[in-house]
């Protein structure tokens, strides 16, 4: 009996692993470039993603995204060769098929596969000291309203059955634009507002649902610098602050975008907020919302691209 008992531990121990999972199906496919001119009347752009009971859809993700959702890690925590993270990036659409029985939770690993096998890609884990901004509370607390309660799903679906499963994100993005600003929504009752001041000095923001963590990401590209959320605020909130657009004029020239040197300004850009941030107005919206940015030094876990091709191999 003693003998059995070994042999059989023996064996398995000497199991070979699982395979990781992967989709039954999957199309990768370069994005169609997004119609400026429907996007501004308000028609859906495919962005986002969306995930179901049985179907992973992505709309407009670069390469970088893909990985940042692959392994569940902030974009700021993706490294590897510049045209990876380059603003001009190519965006691709993906559409996968989830093995029976599989869940939300397991995307990821599915992702991941998909990715090794498209794109070629091997990446390794390392954890250094970043210098960060760290989003905190400050003194007198946050000054921020709370946001509407999320929509209650309904229980039965239209034709008197059992409601079909929640899904996850969105890729049914639209953005209406006027004279007077622009919206965008982002398909599960989310919005922001983006109106110009009377003078044109400056841009308003308006968010209706959005929570800590992806306000901290949303501001990230805007400073020279990750933030990292650290106010242990759980809730969603609506959210309103003013951005100088000499400074956004700066930021987005610096991120590559093709502005005349007369617009706005010459600008304080990241570099300036960071040797003296008590002059950015980013710095300012943020302290009037109750909140601060303190510059630290933190350990963060980056994904390091080793390899990846530009392109998918064909589906």
């Amino acid at each position: 009996m003693s003998a059995a008992l070994v042999l059989a531990a023996g064996a398995a121990f000497a199991q070979t692993p699982a395979a990781p999972l992967s989709f039954d199906v999957a199309s990768v496919k370069p994005s169609p470039p997004i119609n400026p001119m429907a996007a501004a009347s308000g028609a859906p752009i495919h962005a986002g993603m969306k995930i179901d009971a049985s179907q992973v859809d992505i709309g407009n993700f670069p390469l970088s995204q893909l990985i940042a959702k692959a392994y569940d890690v902030k974009a700021y925590q993706i490294s590897g060769p510049d045209w990876l993270t380059a603003l001009s990036a190519q965006r691709f659409d993906v559409l996968a098929k989830m093995p029976v029985g599989t869940t939300k939770e397991q995307v990821p690993e599915m992702l991941r596969s998909l990715l090794e096998e498209r794109f070629k890609l091997t990446v390794h884990r390392e954890t250094k000291e970043h210098p960060v901004y760290a989003l905190v509370v400050g003194k007198g607390g946050p000054k921020m309203k709370d946001a509407e309660p999320d929509p209650i799903a309904p229980a039965v679906s239209t034709d008197g059955g059992p409601a079909p499963p929640p899904s996850t994100g969105s890729n049914q993005v639209t953005v209406n634009a006027t004279a007077k600003g622009a919206e965008v929504s982002d398909g599960q009752g989310g919005k922001q507002r983006m109106t110009p001041s009377a003078d044109g000095k400056s841009m308003h923001f308006e968010n209706t649902r959005i929570t800590m963590a992806q306000f901290a990401e949303g501001l990230a590209p805007m400073l020279d610098r990750p933030i990292v959320d650290m106010t242990e605020l759980k809730g969603k909130y609506q959210v309103a602050f003013d951005i100088s657009m000499e400074e956004l004029m700066a930021i987005a020239r610096r991120a590559g975008a093709n502005i005349p040197a007369g617009l706005g300004g010459a600008g304080r850009g990241p570099a300036d907020a960071a040797s003296d941030p008590s002059g950015s107005t980013i710095f300012s919206a943020v302290q009037q919302m109750g909140l601060k940015l303190e510059g630290r030094k933190v350990p963060i876990e980056q994904i390091v691209v080793d390899h990846a091709e530009k392109m998918p191999t064909e589906n």
